[in-house]
């Protein structure tokens, strides 16, 4: 069994995956056109439970730095472009999703 968490940009969503098997799939945002969530891939170095605002109910941080996945207190936000390059859930699925995944968990993300 291989949990990875699979990113698309383009259509904000973030899919669980485990090989090839879809486990679950959550509606994201995602960064603006002049400061875009980075492609690339990644792992979940970190996890933070009620970290500072605007970090939501949990932060989980990449190993690109500076970048994470992260709840947000404005679930109005989800599936838009916002500022910034990080990638947004509801508290409640950020909170779903970070009990799935263990730290070093991979993240593909691409448009």
């Amino acid at each position: 069994m291989t949990i990875w968490i699979d990113v698309s940009t383009s259509n904000n969503q973030l899919i669980l995956m485990d090989d090839k098997t879809i486990l679950k799939t959550y509606p994201i945002a995602v960064g603006k056109m002049l400061s875009p969530t980075p492609t690339g891939i990644y792992t979940i170095i970190n996890k933070e439970v009620h970290p500072p605002a605007p970090f939501g109910a949990l932060w989980m941080g990449l190993s690109k730095s500076h970048f994470g996945i992260h709840g947000t207190n404005n679930p109005a936000s989800i599936d838009k472009n916002l500022p910034h390059g990080c990638i947004r859930m509801t508290n409640q699925n950020v909170q779903d999703l970070s009990s799935l995944v263990p730290l070093g968990t991979r993240v593909s993300i691409h448009k």
